[in-house]
């Protein structure tokens, strides 16, 4: 008798509605900043490139922490809770901010925020989801905070103009949405059991108060060689991603789009992000996950090079929307890689680590994106993108690959 397919725990849901109403939050801060720094501040792209390189590699590198703290605890929900605090401290910071300073300053605080609430989030959901449906579970958890990201392009455009382009109200506005999935969060996600240490016995597992997980430099050889190999295609695929400030800045400075309808850039990467990530989700549970990552690698150089070639904005709003494809392949089997490559109770330190590799990557590939643009062109950033990309998927198909989660491997 063919088993009974599992079914997304209530909790995965209540987590990506939380991050449905974070992106929305964020979406209108991160799609306006770095226009308002560029036309409002006067503040040059390659400043702005490694503004947006140096906020989210500090975001990356907490994940690790945050991580690693997290299999310590051996809970997840305190440390997002601190998160999300931070995050909504942050927009009534950038709102009061007229100079570069405050606003990385609110930047900043807003991407270490998210940095805390990262990596607890994404072993929760590997904490909650049944082991034959692990992608369908991040695809839920992904279409939910992309959607959210959707909806935040969408109110971005009508706050805009509802506001007479009045950026700061448009930041004031975006504190609503992070209070309310904070309180959300507070209310309605609860810690799933802690997965069991290697060394425990069965009296210790079924105490009221886990033992805590101890941080030991072994674990880093726990994680296992197929890990390490696929942290090296991380790194590789990063570098090749400058972040999406690089698209509003593009539709701005290369096609003179209107402040006003800059949020659309990423409600287009945005709704074919949502679209994209379930389905493959679902897919990366019946198919070989490092032919869908080459997919995905595949789809991020065509997006670059419709991005440097595109000859009218219509065909740039195209290679924004392949863009998104390509983040909702590359992400959602990255992250069911990385579970299904190490052992249940270093999922958080697991995490951490491709966080923190790819916030390397990422101020490298920020600031080198954003003095390519400065020097020479917009097209030129995403020319040199997409061949640091053809790189990464030569080297993806050569590293050794892993066939089953180590859920014990000592």
């Amino acid at each position: 008798m063919k088993n009974k397919k599992s079914s997304v725990p209530p909790a995965i849901f209540a987590i990506g509605i939380v991050q449905f109403l974070l992106n929305i939050s964020s979406v209108l801060v991160f799609s306006l900043s770095a226009v308002y720094l560029k036309s409002i501040l006067g503040v040059g792209t390659g400043w702005i490139g490694f503004l947006e390189g140096a906020v989210e590699a500090g975001a990356q590198a907490t994940k690790l922490v945050s991580g690693v703290v997290s299999d310590y605890l051996r809970r997840r929900k305190s440390i997002m809770i601190l998160g999300y605090a931070l995050v909504t401290l942050a927009r009534p910071l950038l709102a009061i901010s007229d100079s570069f300073v405050g606003v990385f300053s609110a930047r900043f605080l807003d991407r270490f925020g998210n940095g805390i609430q990262g990596t607890p989030r994404d072993a929760m959901v590997a904490d909650l989801a049944p082991a034959d449906i692990k992608g369908e579970c991040f695809g839920v958890r992904q279409t939910l905070g992309t959607a959210g990201s959707f909806a935040g392009g969408i109110l971005g455009i009508c706050l805009m103009w509802w506001t007479a382009n009045n950026f700061h109200q448009v930041f004031w506005l975006a504190t609503i949405p992070a209070l309310a999935a904070l309180i959300i969060l507070a209310v309605a996600v609860k810690d799933p059991k802690p997965a069991p240490l290697p060394d425990e016995i069965e009296e210790e597992i079924n105490v009221v108060k886990p033992k805590r997980h101890p941080i030991r430099l072994s674990d880093l050889k726990r994680l296992g060689k197929h890990y390490w190999c696929l942290m090296i295609v991380v790194a590789a695929f990063m570098l090749a991603r400058p972040t999406e400030a690089f698209l509003s800045l593009h539709a701005d400075h290369t096609f003179g789009m209107s402040s006003m309808y800059i949020p659309a850039i990423l409600l287009i990467y945005n709704l074919t992000y949502s679209l994209t990530s379930y389905p493959i989700g679902r897919l990366a549970d019946r198919l070989n996950r490092y032919s869908l990552l080459q997919v995905g690698f595949f789809t991020l150089i065509v997006a670059d090079f419709v991005l440097a070639f595109a000859p009218n904005i219509w065909v740039m709003l195209g290679g924004v929307g392949i863009w998104g494809i390509q983040m909702g392949i590359s992400q959602n089997i990255f992250l069911t890689l990385v579970d299904q490559t190490v052992p249940a109770d270093l999922r958080g330190t697991a995490f951490g680590f491709f966080y923190l590799i790819s916030a390397i990557a990422i101020i490298v590939a920020g600031t080198a994106a954003g003095n390519i643009a400065q020097h020479f062109s917009f097209g030129g950033t995403f020319l040199a993108s997409g061949c640091v990309g053809t790189g990464a998927l030569l080297l993806l198909m050569m590293i050794p690959k892993a066939s089953s989660k180590k859920e014990t491997e000592l």
